[in-house]
């Protein structure tokens, strides 16, 4: 079987010559590439999160403290942070910084890379941040009614934030 061979110089750019036809990688590669990024920035956001909680886990080493709080419309899925700064004892956090994401903002190396950026400039000693979600995302007052559950999150309806146990 003889094959059209197609010179360097007249070859289409990421295709393949030979048999007299051209098939193009381009859709090919972008997918591997784009594999590849997703896997890489999904490495890069565990080990981010990894050194949130190994910041947290090591207990109170003075002010000013940096707290982290998930929340989301139920415990498997966190869609906001916040983090805040308490600069000093009975001091109120200030400031306070809130991201969202469509997807879980744990899962999110841009956000979670965020919050460390944000704890470093402020130059916090100590990280305060619970294991899990502890709430709805939505505001009580402000997207909902106060005194009634938020009507787009069902699953924290009867819950206590903390534990995410049903409560009597």
């Amino acid at each position: 079987m003889k094959m059209n061979l197609v010179s360097a110089s007249k070859a289409k750019p990421n295709s393949v010559a030979g048999c007299g036809d051209e098939v193009s990688l381009d859709k090919v590669e972008r997918s591997q590439v784009a594999a590849k990024d997703r896997e890489m920035l999904r490495e890069k956001a565990e080990r981010l999160r990894k050194a949130l909680g190994k910041k947290a886990k090591r207990g109170m080493r003075g002010y000013p403290v940096g707290t982290i709080a998930f929340y989301g419309p139920d415990d498997k899925t966190a869609t906001k942070v916040v983090a805040g700064i308490v600069p000093s004892e009975g001091a109120e956090p200030d400031p306070m910084t809130t991201w969202f994401a469509q997807g879980d903002v744990r899962n999110d190396e841009a956000i979670l890379g965020g919050i460390k950026d944000f704890l470093l400039e402020h130059a916090v000693l100590t990280v305060v941040m619970p294991d899990r979600v502890i709430g709805c995302p939505h505001e009580e007052g402000i997207d909902y009614p106060e005194g009634e559950a938020c009507p787009s999150c069902p699953f924290w309806k009867g819950r206590d934030r903390w534990t995410g146990e049903r409560v009597h």
